[in-house]
């Protein structure tokens, strides 16, 4: 069955909520990582990431400066600019596009290579070091930053750059005696290729990409053969030399990936990784790697995710762990993992119709995506932690990686410029275009035109969504259409009610999805209902970190405690099991959102400070009837620093 992506010159976000993060993303976040790239925000890390580019191009003169991938965030940015101007036409944003594109053109090599830190830095080390130096990653960025502008612009100029370097790729790896048979350390290249062969139907494309997965972890293993090659030298020694190297499962590289069995690694590269697999399988049509990608998305989804839709639970080396190992205070959980799980499940819905798919994208969506900026738009958050004590990350360098505040830049940036392309992009989540049906799987509000045969059917979807429980779906095409409709009915909704022009109306519901067949004219309005009780959320048995706790949600949206609201000590206060919720609009920075408050406990003891570290005799402690008050976790940390927690004592 074909999928259609939708256009998104035909979208129009009128989302009360995450509208204004598109128009955030438009009027702030663009512009600001605009200056950060130029280097023009004080007490932020330099980029100088498109002084790269005119040196390489020879317009300037100077060192490389910044990671290796340093290339990668021009490109994330152009993205996000690229469909920006679908939902917002702006001459001057896009004359500033076209100026940095015709930049980027000037820093290609005749042979098609493009990346500034081998072309200024070591041109003679081009392609020997796909273990640790990122070059397909950065390629595959600035891929999916040419196919995102052409069809953004319908400007070709960005697209025949990068299908030069693609081509320059392909004729670089292969099986051939006279090509290297190696394949990226960090993924992206896949998909964005699959992306490419999407918009071109060059079939070398995808072949390419096949190559890569299939080459992936096979003995005798590349990585070995490069690094004797280059004279046993290595990049990072984060972790001793050539850690990267002899770490395959970091790079999902362990083994072949159909013998793989676990979500593992670097949680970035995994998702990178699988989101091109999925897209391969269908295309292809290769019923084993569609069972690559059942596996590991279960393994990944059942066992290894956190109720934030963060992934990635240790620090050392951004990465998976072991099932059930979700730890909340040391978590990882990068921004860039939760958008690379959406590019996952949006594959994986378009293979399969399952709702499961967007349970997760939606919960990694409205939880850590969103969570991953200021309400502000000028500050990020690299690491999302579920569980936060301030006074402990100043002097526990277990928590190095963690900041109790969002920050103004990194000098690995790849997570700011990440949000701002899936922000803009969000249409290509909200629908599953299928030639029999059109999937509905997030209620944003919005309204689109969908070609069917030779008509158009357009909807509208309206509401308030997350904090209210109706969404209205109207058809608003003036000639009367035979299509489908499918319904995503949310995992954390008992009881969604349905109806059409105001009569109950019940459908077939398959794997989810809720089915309604018929033809659809002008003015037919469906209203879904979708209570959103505030839920009590209990972890697996075997999560040893969440035992005898509990965590609330409502809708979508995880609730946490903050210190503003609850005073310090968080970890003393408890909430009994039989406490009711009551919802509170908030005010300020919470205004527009829903608040939630219940009846709880907090423990005191007299002069803790004067008694032993412990001792045989229970302390007398005062238990102390407290309102607890628990905002959106997404909206934590907008108002200072202090301490945060999702999982809660019950008792």
């Amino acid at each position: 069955m074909s999928i259609m992506e939708p256009d998104l010159h035909k979208l129009k976000i009128s989302d009360p909520f995450l509208g204004q993060y598109q128009q955030l993303a438009r009027d702030v976040v663009i512009p600001y990582q605009w200056d950060a790239l130029n280097d023009r925000i004080t007490e932020a890390e330099p980029s100088h990431a498109i002084a790269n580019f005119r040196i390489a191009a020879g317009q300037q003169s100077g060192e490389f400066y910044g990671m290796v991938f340093q290339d990668s965030d021009v490109a994330k940015w152009l993205e996000a600019v690229a469909w920006s101007l679908c939902q917002k036409p702006d001459a001057t944003l896009e004359k500033t596009a076209d100026e940095v594109i015709e930049l980027v053109a000037a820093a290609q090599c005749d042979d098609g290579y493009l990346n500034t830190y081998f072309t200024v830095k070591a041109p003679e080390e081009r392609w020997t070091n796909l273990a640790e130096c990122h070059e397909l990653y950065c390629a595959g960025h600035m891929i999916e930053a040419g196919v995102a502008y052409f069809q953004g612009t319908g400007k070709r100029r960005l697209l025949e750059v990068v299908c030069k370097l693609a081509d320059h790729i392909d004729s670089v790896f292969g099986p051939g005696e006279q090509q290297l048979h190696g394949y990226p350390g960090h993924p992206e290249i896949e998909l964005a290729l699959m992306r490419l062969f999407d918009v071109t139907q060059e079939p070398r494309y995808l072949a390419l990409v096949k190559y890569f997965v299939e080459q992936r972890g096979t003995q005798p293993h590349f990585y070995d053969i490069e690094y004797e090659k280059r004279g046993q030298t290595s990049y990072w020694n984060t972790y001793g030399p050539a850690w990267m190297v002899q770490d395959k499962a970091y790079s999902q590289a362990h083994q072949p990936l159909a013998e793989q069995q676990t979500a593992i690694g670097h949680a970035v590269r995994f998702v990178y990784l699988m989101a091109g697999v999925a897209h391969l399988a269908r295309l292809s049509q290769d019923e084993g790697k569609r069972q690559d990608c059942l596996r590991l998305w279960n393994n990944m989804a059942q066992r290894q995710l956190y109720i934030t839709g963060g992934i990635g639970s240790q620090s050392s080396g951004e990465a998976f762990s072991s099932d059930y190992d979700l730890p909340n205070d040391t978590v990882y959980a990068e921004s860039c993992a939760s958008i690379g799980l959406m590019m996952f499940a949006r594959r994986m819905l378009e293979m399969e119709a399952n709702s499961q798919y967007a349970d997760v994208m939606e919960r990694a969506l409205y939880n850590t995506v969103l969570g991953g900026m200021a309400l502000d738009g000028k500050h990020f958050f690299y690491v999302n932690p579920l569980e936060v004590h301030p006074k402990s990350l100043k002097f526990n360098h277990i928590y190095d990686h963690v900041k109790p505040v969002r920050q103004r830049w990194f000098g690995c940036a790849c997570c700011p410029p990440n949000i701002a392309r899936v922000l803009t992009s969000i249409g290509h989540y909200i629908y599953t275009v299928r030639e029999d049906a059109l999937f509905i799987n997030l209620y944003i509000g919005n309204s689109m035109a969908f070609p069917v045969g030779d008509k158009e059917l357009q909807v509208r979807i309206s509401g308030n969504y997350p904090w209210q429980e109706q969404v209205n779906i109207e058809i608003t095409s003036p000639a009367a259409i035979d299509h489908t409709l499918a319904l995503r009915l949310p995992d954390w909704c008992d009881n969604p009610l349905l109806t059409l022009n105001g009569e109950a109306v019940t459908g077939e519901v398959r794997q989810g999805y809720l089915y309604l067949t018929r033809r659809w004219q002008e003015g037919d309005r469906l209203q879904l209902t979708l209570p959103m009780p505030v839920r009590r959320v209990y972890g697996n048995p075997q999560v040893r970190q969440q035992a005898g706790k509990v965590a609330i949600q409502r809708g979508p949206l995880v609730y946490c405690l903050e210190e503003a609201d609850n005073g310090a000590g968080l970890h003393n206060l408890t909430l009994p099991a039989d406490s009711e919720f009551k919802l509170v609009e908030g005010k300020g920075i919470f205004a527009h959102k829903m608040l939630i408050q219940t009846q709880g406990y907090a423990r005191h003891a007299a002069n803790t400070e004067q008694q032993p570290l412990w001792q045989y005799d229970r302390a007398p402690v005062t238990q102390q009837a407290q309102t607890l008050t628990f905002i959106p976790w997404f909206s934590w940390a907008n108002r200072g620093e202090g301490e945060m927690r999702i999982w809660v004592d019950e008792a």
